[in-house]
C-alpha cells in the first residue's frame, strides 16, 4: 500500500508560481509511475502531467500547462513535484496526485493510489 499526501497548495496572483509536493509512504515511489490532476468547480477531474518511473523519468504534459509547468521526482525523497508558474485563472483547481506501477493507468485516471489533493486558488 501507497499513501500519498499533496502539500504546497495556496492562494496566489495570476503570473505568480507555486510547487506541489507529492510524498509518498508505505512504499518507495521509484516502484511506481506518477501524475498530476485537477479538478475545477463544476468541472470533471483533468489530467496535468504524468511521469514514468524511476529517476530522470520521462514526462507528459497537456497542452494547457506545456511550457508553464514542470513535473519531477526526488526519489530519494519519495516525493514527486510539479511546478507551476505563471499560473492563470484557470488554473484553480483541487489538485490531487496519483501513483500506479503502470504509467498508462497514470494517464488515463484509473491509477491504484491517490492523494486527498491540494487546492490552489489564483486571483486576479
Amino acid at each position: 500500500q501507497v499513501q500519498l499526501e499533496e502539500s504546497g497548495g495556496g492562494l496566489v496572483q495570476a503570473g505568480e508560481s507555486l510547487t506541489l509536493s507529492c510524498k509518498a509512504s508505505g512504499r518507495a515511489i521509484d516502484d511506481y509511475a506518477a501524475g498530476w490532476f485537477r479538478q475545477a468547480p463544476g468541472k470533471e477531474r483533468e489530467l496535468v502531467a504524468t511521469i514514468s518511473r524511476y529517476s530522470g523519468g520521462s514526462t507528459f504534459y497537456v497542452d494547457s500547462v506545456k511550457g508553464r509547468f514542470t513535473i519531477s521526482r526526488d526519489n530519494a525523497r519519495d516525493t514527486v513535484y510539479l511546478q507551476m508558474r505563471n499560473l492563470g485563472l484557470e488554473d484553480t483547481a483541487v489538485y490531487y496526485c496519483n501513483a500506479d506501477p503502470i504509467l498508462h493507468a497514470v494517464r488515463v485516471g484509473t491509477a491504484t493510489y491517490w492523494g486527498q489533493g491540494t487546492q490552489v486558488t489564483v486571483s486576479s
